[in-house]
């Protein structure tokens, strides 16, 4: 092969590496330091000293004692067609192409990250390639329905994009809100403000992720939490979604006892009860009572997560009072990212 052959070759290969490594990402690491947000982050808060709610107990009977925490989360169920369980998420390059998007909370949406200019990283793939929202079909599937939620992390900027109720309409992306996040930022979405989530909170960073649970460090941060009927809102949420009395609040923090005994579970469940018990569960949205918010992802075996779940009663859990938020001397002691 004559060098000027070889000089070809090796230039064709580094600009395929390039562009494979400009390329969307289903799931897969995100992009360091971790925890996402700074750690004084609502989702990064220690709660382990937290005081316990004078009306914890009325909350837990509210919730039911007795009810099952469950894994809303999981693999492919065998069926290619089938929705899947979980929320995928999509990492890209600053690269990606920004494209609009119309919302219809226009108000409380937002329409560019800060400096940049208007749109989301929308892949194109989304618009016919399943698996890429929530849900599993594609973007521009008209029977498609639920909650539809796109989180997208360009990695190069350190932004987080989150839509909701997305679809490819065959001309432009229409979702019912949108909510731009940078990952550097402690603001707090202004009140009265939905997200993508009825809280007003970011999702991405309450999920339990594959990556986190298998691996060697703990995880340090909360969990998003739904639960049947909220009452107006407190700190960190922003935004309500029902008015039900005896409810919790979106923005309240459930804490996993510090008596309750985990050694009877295998290590990556205890891996995840003990952050329920450090940083607890942050009720983000209206759904099922108790139902944890995770990934979307092939590796997860429900033969492990459901029971292990299920066997964590409400009666295990505490509210922490209501709107409480870290002093600094508590943020002080967190010095570790990755």
């Amino acid at each position: 092969m004559n060098a000027m052959r070889l000089r070809a070759l090796l230039l064709a290969s580094l600009l395929a590496l390039g562009a494979f490594a400009q390329a969307p990402a289903r799931g897969g690491a995100l992009p360091p330091p971790l925890p996402l947000f700074p750690l004084d982050n609502w989702w990064n808060a220690d709660i382990t000293h937290a005081p316990v709610d004078p009306n914890s107990a009325a909350f837990i009977t509210y919730l039911g004692a007795g009810r099952g925490m469950h894994p809303d989360f999981g693999g492919d169920s065998g069926d290619p067609s089938a929705p899947i369980y979980g929320m995928p998420y999509v990492i890209v390059a600053s690269s990606q192409p920004l494209v609009p998007v119309t919302f219809d909370y226009d108000d409380e949406s937002d329409y560019a990250a800060p400096g940049r200019t208007p749109g989301y990283p929308i892949p194109n793939e989304a618009k016919s390639q399943q698996r890429w929202i929530e849900g599993g079909l594609a973007g521009g599937d008209a029977d498609a329905d639920g909650d539809r939620h796109m989180l997208i992390v360009d990695r190069d900027l350190r932004i987080l994009y989150e839509l909701y109720a997305l679809h490819w309409t065959g001309s432009r992306w229409e979702a019912g809100s949108g909510a731009i996040f940078p990952l550097d930022s402690n603001a707090r979405r202004p009140d009265g403000w939905t997200s993508a989530d009825a809280a007003g909170l970011a999702i991405l960073p309450g999920l339990i992720r594959y990556d986190e649970v298998y691996g060697p460090d703990p995880i340090r941060h909360a969990f998003r939490v739904t639960v049947r009927h909220t009452n107006g809102y407190v700190f960190p949420a922003s935004h309500r979604a029902g008015n039900t009395s005896g409810a919790l609040p979106m923005g309240a923090r459930l804490r996993l006892k510090a008596s309750v005994d985990l050694s009877r579970f295998p290590e990556p469940m205890r891996k995840i009860f003990q952050a329920m018990k450090t940083y607890g569960l942050l009720v983000a949205d209206n759904g099922t009572d108790l139902y944890v918010t995770g990934t979307y992802d092939t590796r997860w075996d429900n033969d492990v997560l459901n029971p292990a779940f299920g066997a964590i009663k409400g009666s295990d859990f505490e509210v922490v009072q209501l709107g409480w938020q870290p002093s600094r001397s508590d943020n002080r002691r967190r010095s570790v990212r990755h």
